[in-house]
């Protein structure tokens, strides 16, 4: 358990969670978190409550969207919002150049490029909800509220 919270990528939101709020804190899950469903398991929560942590590009930028873990990010709204006609998800080579992170550890936060986020609002709906840490067996509790400011994201309605 020690080590994972020593990897690089885990210490990284750790520390972010730490300068927003102490009170955050990273949990090790005793089963692997790599998708939401089996984060979901694992916490024994609502597939909802998982934070999804999405990379997408445009011709000129990448950009991440937060998604409740039972739904689903539209390519079509996020053309409507960055009035862009191209719009796709991120490579694993260009999630881990632009995060830190590789996919199934993607955090909300702690990336190593400054980058635009939005927030689904069907997030709002849960309590508490749980975003991955820098790695697939690490997540960290928060409220939708909390999320927002931790982020600086943009909440938006993104999903089908």
């Amino acid at each position: 358990m020690q080590e994972l919270l020593n990897k690089e990528p885990v210490r990284r939101v750790g520390e972010k969670l730490k300068i927003f709020d102490k009170s955050l804190q990273i949990i090790v899950l005793d089963k692997t978190a790599k998708t939401a469903k089996d984060a979901a398991n694992s916490l024994k929560c609502d597939l909802g409550a998982i934070i999804k942590s999405l990379v997408f590009r445009t011709k000129n930028e990448f950009f991440i969207c937060l998604v409740s873990g039972d739904k689903k990010c539209s390519l079509n709204k996020l053309k409507k919002i960055l009035n862009e006609k191209d719009v796709s998800m991120a490579n694993a080579d260009q999630v881990k150049e632009n995060t830190g992170f590789s996919i199934g550890g993607v955090a909300p936060t702690g990336h190593l490029k400054k980058m635009n986020i939005f927030i689904d609002k069907s997030l709002s709906r849960f309590k508490y909800m749980y975003g991955a840490a820098g790695h697939p067996d690490c997540v960290f509790k928060i409220t939708y509220t909390e999320l927002i400011k931790l982020t600086n994201g943009k909440e938006e309605e993104i999903i089908e």
